[in-house]
């Protein structure tokens, strides 16, 4: 049975046994990080598929598939855990889709121009340098929703802490109507829907789900609790990544060689991750995140500048990066969650002596 669904899925990726090794390996280790943080699949793919010398829109739309496919399987297992406000992602599923129309329609109008590419990474590596330094400093500071999530469905979700920049915005930013969400969270309609295009747009443009940038701007922009960011990311990714890679498809940027090995990889990846939410405190998640945002912005900065270069050894060196970006972060979530429901057992067994 295996040997079957290993030969069909050599198929897919022109019979090389290496190549579907790595989409199935790579799969398995983005689908962990997309459980884990309600992003890392397509923003770690995308750069990755760029590297090896896949069209703009191929790399684009492919990741986009992936991403769909995936986020299905986390947001089941985040809808279990109980961390995920249909509300506040049915709200951000309007201003999402027109963001990522706009941010598709740039992507080809670049192409034709032959500067989508390289425009694309130079946009990566901004934005996950900006939002990975933010989350880092802010989760070594311990700011904003510090506590253990272990029982996350016995934790009320008003104990986690609203930062400081969230509370300028609901502060602000009154104008009606007032939406109030989980974790007695009450913020404008328009915030939401700010967020929503703002993210739509790099989704489309990028090929990503849009969630390394959407994650963090409903803990900073919006004041949703962490779990409830991470599940309520999720569950909009699947409408994001069903309408981009609609219509990156109509436009031939969808090569399944390439979605279907990967999504292999992710069906058990993203449980795993997904379960790691409810034993990893919050802080830990945010240093993850932003460590693996800052890796990924030296990962494509690297391979961008062997590119322009012509450097064949700096684009190598920046794909190994991205890569080996994420099988560490993805090692360390699983251990760090190992440990703490050893620590959980062993405190469990203590209290029963």
């Amino acid at each position: 049975m295996l040997e079957t669904v290993f030969d069909t899925l050599a198929g897919t990726v022109g019979g090389s046994p290496e190549l579907l090794a790595l989409f199935v390996g790579f799969g398995l280790v983005v689908g962990i990080l997309f459980g884990f943080f309600g992003m890392g699949g397509s923003f770690l793919v995308t750069p990755a598929l760029l590297m090896m010398g896949y069209p703009a829109r191929v790399a684009v739309g492919s990741g986009m598939a992936f991403v769909f496919g995936t986020a299905v399987i986390a947001t089941l297992k985040h809808h279990d855990l109980g961390q995920v406000d249909y509300k506040l992602g049915g709200i951000m599923i309007a201003g999402t889709t027109l963001g990522i129309e706009v941010g598709r329609a740039s992507v080809f109008y670049l192409e034709e121009m032959g500067l989508a590419g390289g425009i694309i990474s130079v946009v990566y590596v901004l934005l996950l340098g900006a939002v990975g330094l933010m989350v880092t400093r802010d989760a070594l500071k311990g700011d904003g929703g510090g506590g253990g999530h272990h029982d996350a469905a016995d934790k009320d979700l008003s104990e986690y802490e609203i930062p400081d920049i969230a509370k300028t915005i609901q502060e602000t930013v009154r104008i009606p109507p007032m939406v109030s969400l989980r974790g007695d969270v009450t913020v404008s309609l328009w915030v939401i829907m700010a967020v929503a295009f703002a993210t739509g747009l790099l989704s489309g443009f990028l090929g990503v789900g849009g969630g390394f940038i959407r994650m963090p701007a409903m803990i900073y922009a919006i004041g949703a609790p962490v779990p409830v960011a991470v599940g309520t990311d999720l569950f909009e990714i699947v409408f994001s990544g069903a309408i981009g890679s609609y219509l990156y498809g109509q436009g031939g940027g969808v090569d399944l060689g390439i979605v279907v090995p990967l999504l292999f990889g992710s069906a058990l990846g993203a449980r795993i991750g997904s379960a790691a939410t409810s034993v990893v405190d919050a802080d830990g998640i945010k240093i993850y995140f932003g460590g693996m945002l800052l890796a990924g912005a030296v990962a494509v900065g690297v391979g961008e500048v062997g590119s322009y270069l012509g450097i064949e050894i700096l684009e190598t060196i920046g794909l190994v990066l991205v890569l080996g970006a994420a099988v560490v972060v993805a090692a360390a979530v699983v251990y760090t969650s190992l440990q703490s429901l050893r620590a959980t057992h062993r405190q469990q067994t203590q209290a029963a002596d």
